[in-house]
C-alpha cells in the first residue's frame, strides 16, 4: 500500500553536509591522541625535573624555549616525528642554571628554580 505525505522534503542538516571529512576528521583525532606525551615531573628545593619520551628525535631536531614560567618543547622542520608541547611551572625558571639532555628517546630538562629577588626598598626615618 503506498501513502502519499504532504510535508516538505527533508533538508540535510549542515553536520552532515562534509560527510567526506568525518572519516579524515576521525582519524586526525585518533592520530594526534596517540602522540600525546606524558610527562614525569618532580621538583626539589632547586630545580623542576621533567622527563618525556621523544622517540625518533634527534637531538639538533629539537627546540626548547623557555619564557618565565612555561616550558615549549618542539620539533624543527624536517624532523622525522612532530612534537608540539609547552608546560607552565608554579614558578620562574632561571635558564642560565638549566640543563637538557637526550638520551636514548627520552629527554630530560633540569629546570633551576630562579631566585625571588626583593625590590623593596626601605626607608629612612627621619
Amino acid at each position: 500500500m503506498f501513502f502519499a505525505t504532504t510535508a516538505q522534503p527533508q533538508v540535510r542538516r549542515q553536520a552532515y553536509a562534509n560527510a567526506g571529512r568525518t572519516l579524515e576528521r576521525f582519524m586526525d583525532d585518533a592520530l594526534r591522541a596517540s602522540t600525546r606525551q606524558t610527562c614525569a615531573y618532580t621538583q626539589d628545593e632547586t630545580a623542576f625535573n621533567l622527563t618525556l619520551d621523544v622517540p625518533g628525535i634527534a637531538k639538533d631536531q629539537l627546540a626548547i624555549a623557555i619564557e618565565g614560567t612555561v616550558v615549549r618543547i618542539n620539533s624543527k622542520e624536517g624532523a622525522a616525528r612532530r612534537y608540539n608541547v609547552a608546560y607552565e611551572l608554579p614558578q620562574d625558571i632561571d635558564t642560565a642554571q638549566s640543563t637538557a639532555k637526550l638520551e636514548n628517546g627520552v629527554l630530560t630538562l633540569k629546570l633551576a628554580k630562579k631566585v625571588p629577588v626583593s625590590t623593596a626598598t626601605e626607608l629612612v626615618v627621619h
